[in-house]
């Protein structure tokens, strides 16, 4: 199954928030059981689309359950905040390409 998250980058805070995502936000995604495989930046559009879409996988529901229940994500989630608004999330079946 794929993890389909969605976010824009707080004004001011982009600097801040890609040396997370580097430092932090995979490394700890991937530690956790989520393998992340694909992110978009939105650089030229419609101000009411996301600014960054990005997706992980894991290998069946009951692990990304699992996974979506632990601390580890909440505090992950939690941290990313720091940086983003309008987080939005959903657990969706994987299918090849870019999925919303």
């Amino acid at each position: 199954v794929k993890l389909l998250m969605t976010w824009d980058i707080l004004s001011g805070r982009e600097q801040e928030y890609f040396e997370f995502v580097v430092r932090e936000w995979i490394p700890t995604m991937q530690r956790i059981g989520l393998e992340p495989n694909d992110a978009w930046v939105t650089v030229y559009g419609s101000s009411n689309q996301p600014q960054i879409t990005a997706a992980a996988q894991t290998v069946d529901l009951a692990e990304m359950r699992r996974i979506l229940e632990t601390s580890d994500w909440r505090d992950l989630t939690g941290r990313l905040l720091e940086f983003v608004e309008n987080f939005e999330y959903k657990v969706v079946e994987a299918k090849p390409g870019f999925q919303m």
